[in-house]
């Protein structure tokens, strides 16, 4: 017996505003990072130039910046969130095409950002003096885009299921997916391995990227109902 297909958690125009009020103002943005637009650069380095004089200062502000990035919002802890999800969707809530497009969505999220970071090839800040390290290319940053998005895909998932604006489980949900989101951004900033753009490009492309994922499953949830 088929299981069944949940309703669309979210309506469409909602989705498509989105995806147009974040898609835009991060192609917008990669185009400037790509040219490297002197104002944006100039922002960049003063940014980064500030923060990374509070970092050395303040050895034991670093140290909790780096716990805080390290483990509890780093990419794969966000990851693992989203497989148990994943994992419950399967076999708790028995939606199994809403598991497999939420997995999907995780790794295309995954994928993309690394193929972007391969296609812009952006430099990370340089520092005499680092206080953290970080591997591959600055944009986007994958933990501000890989928060974003896993806070993106609760929220869906949780009004997809009764628990909707309004809800106190939705509104926890939000509390701690934006901090998790904003300030996972400030310590990839804080420890001098991201540029200010690479933090905001992160977040817009992983708001986009779920609100595209919204759209395509409405229409594939819709076919299957039709």
């Amino acid at each position: 017996m088929r299981s069944p297909t949940p309703p669309p958690p979210t309506r469409t125009p909602s989705a498509r505003a989105v995806a147009l009020w974040s898609g835009v103002p991060a192609g917008v943005l990669l185009v400037l990072v790509a040219v490297e637009w002197g104002p944006l650069a100039s922002f960049d380095r003063m940014v980064a130039d500030g923060l990374h004089a509070s970092a050395v200062r303040s050895p034991g502000l670093t140290r909790v910046n780096r716990v805080l990035s390290d483990w509890v919002w780093d990419p794969w802890a966000m990851r693992t969130l989203i497989a148990v999800v994943v994992a419950w969707l399967w076999w708790g809530a028995r939606q199994r095409l809403l598991a497999l497009w939420t997995a999907a969505v995780g790794l295309i999220g995954a994928a993309f950002q690394h193929m972007l970071k391969a296609v812009v090839g952006r430099d990370r800040p340089q520092w005499q003096d680092p206080v953290d390290h970080a591997h591959f290319a600055a944009f986007p940053s994958g933990h501000a885009m890989t928060a974003a998005l896993t806070c993106g895909l609760l929220l869906w998932l949780l009004a997809g299921h009764g628990k909707g604006p309004g809800t106190r489980a939705w509104r926890v949900v939000l509390v701690a997916g934006a901090v998790s989101a904003v300030g996972v951004g400030l310590t990839r900033m804080y420890l001098g391995v991201h540029w200010a753009s690479d933090v905001l490009g992160g977040w817009l492309l992983g708001v986009c990227l779920v609100a595209v994922a919204v759209l395509a499953y409405e229409r594939t949830a819709g076919s299957r109902r039709g």
